[in-house]
């Protein structure tokens, strides 16, 4: 059926999930905002909780034939472990890669609401051939960018203070990127550590303690800008993370890029593993003024909820500009929202849109909150699809393979986001001026290549704040 906006933003919401184990392969998701329906069961125990998982998955799992219900609730001590084991058949065929699990309801609000959170405020990056930890983003009311971290600096050896430091290189080569995250210690106020690090070639240790801060989804540094293409003006927007307080961030960046004339636009989402679908639906909205009214994408759920089938359609916003050509920037830690809102153009754009970087996440499900809220418990629980216009939604391999239009380019983390000479940002002016480049290849397994350039993911702990699975390498 189709619905006004307002339904569906009530209903729909983008959030990131790592699986654990580290890298932007292995956490992405997308799911609903605000509380879901509580279903009370009593209790708080281990078993009141699996139950209350049980019976949410019974109900609404997308996927109700790809459950496993031989799966003995008493073999598990976690509740995630449970969740884990009851989905593995859908994990098995890459529909759910650890896009259901469990979260703190007031921890995910909070994020939601404001980007609060606690820790550097940096995303990191490791590099999987050479055992190096880079950072790739720095953010600007957090404490590792006022002790001078920024993007492009090495993180080269990690300790408590007072105590011995670990080289990144050892922690790795015995503990993988676990240790790292290990020895970089709880994302809890307070927690200080010494950060070797490698700022420009000059080696140094700094003490950056982590702090309560919140994220800001635009940068006033770099996340609007109008560059200069040969006399051409570009809009280049950079979204870190689908939070409320983006709105207004993209309305003022976007009332720019009208006021000047661009019709043609960089997204730069290429960190971004998701967040509200409210605020993708606004990001489409903008660069959308020719096409109000017309269909944004389609959510469909598993057929004997079917009744709850909407239909979206762009909606109209006072400082939209109708694009003409748009090159979205994606790499592996690109998800959920992020390629929700990629996805929404190519059926009316067609060559003028471009993926450029790399192969994206691949995730085109989205997730309900389902709350056990005297346990702080949040079921994020796969229950829709997402497709676009011309019904083209199964991208579990990522976009790559779907788009009409690929520049592959490495992440240049020796240029500041925003850059014009950044790689891929120079491979997107490359594609809007109309000039060549080398397409995006993908494997057989979906994951995009990038010729012989080292390969680098993004950080992740195995078991993720409800800001690190919305903000793949955030710490």
């Amino acid at each position: 059926m189709g619905i006004g906006r307002t339904s569906l933003a009530m209903v729909l919401a983008g959030t990131v999930a790592a699986c654990g184990g580290g890298g932007s392969g292995g956490s992405t998701g997308g799911s609903t905002g605000g509380g879901g329906t509580p279903t009370p069961t009593g209790g708080c125990s281990l078993s009141a909780r699996q139950d209350f998982v049980k019976t949410r998955i019974d109900s609404d799992y997308l996927f109700p034939d790809l459950v496993d219900n031989t799966v003995n609730k008493a073999n598990y001590q976690t509740l995630q472990s449970y969740i884990d084991a009851l989905v593995a058949p859908a994990r098995a065929q890459r529909k759910d890669r650890f896009f259901t699990y469990v979260t703190s309801i007031a921890e995910e609000n909070a994020y939601y609401n404001s980007g609060a959170n606690a820790g550097f405020g940096i995303r990191l990056s490791y590099d999987t051939s050479q055992n190096r930890v880079f950072v790739v983003e720095a953010f600007e009311s957090a404490p590792a960018f006022a002790a001078g971290i920024d993007r492009g600096t090495e993180i080269v050896a990690i300790g408590p203070v007072g105590g011995q430091l670990q080289t990144v290189s050892s922690l790795m080569s015995t503990g993988g990127t676990q240790a790292v995250v290990d020895a970089l210690g709880p994302s809890t106020a307070g927690t200080a550590r010494v950060l070797r690090v490698n700022v420009n070639g000059t080696i140094k240790d700094l003490t950056v303690t982590k702090a309560d801060y919140s994220l800001d989804p635009v940068s006033n540094r770099y996340g609007a800008v109008i560059l200069n293409d040969g006399g051409k003006r570009v809009g280049y927007v950079n979204l870190r993370t689908f939070i409320t307080p983006a709105n207004a961030d993209l309305r003022t960046a976007f009332g720019t890029f009208r006021a000047q004339g661009v019709t043609e636009v960089i997204v730069d989402l290429r960190y971004n593993g998701g967040g509200l679908v409210s605020v993708a639906e606004v990001l489409g909205d903008l660069m959308a003024a020719d096409k109000v009214g017309r269909v944004f994408g389609y959510v469909t759920y598993r057929p004997s909820k079917a009744s709850r089938n909407e239909t979206d359609y762009f909606g109209s916003e006072a400082n939209a500009i109708a694009a003409t050509k748009i090159a979205f920037i994606g790499y592996g830690g690109t998800a959920s929202a992020s390629e929700l809102v990629a996805n929404a153009f190519p059926p009316y754009l067609g060559a003028n849109t471009a993926l450029v970087g790399g192969n994206t996440y691949g995730k085109p499900v989205g997730q309900e909150a389902f709350d056990k809220t005297e346990c702080d418990d949040r079921l994020r629980l796969v229950t829709f699809k997402l497709e676009n216009a011309n019904r083209q939604g199964e991208y579990f391999n990522g976009l790559a393979s779907t788009f009409p239009k690929t520049c592959a380019a490495a992440d240049d983390i020796t240029r500041q986001l925003g850059d014009p000479n950044e790689t891929a940002i120079k491979a997107a002016l490359d594609f809007l001026g109309g000039r060549t480049c080398t397409p995006i290849t993908v494997s057989a397994s979906g994951q995009g290549t990038l010729g012989t350039r080292p390969s680098r993911d993004l950080l992740e702990p195995r078991e993720p704040t409800a800001a690190q699975r919305e903000t793949p390498g955030l710490f």
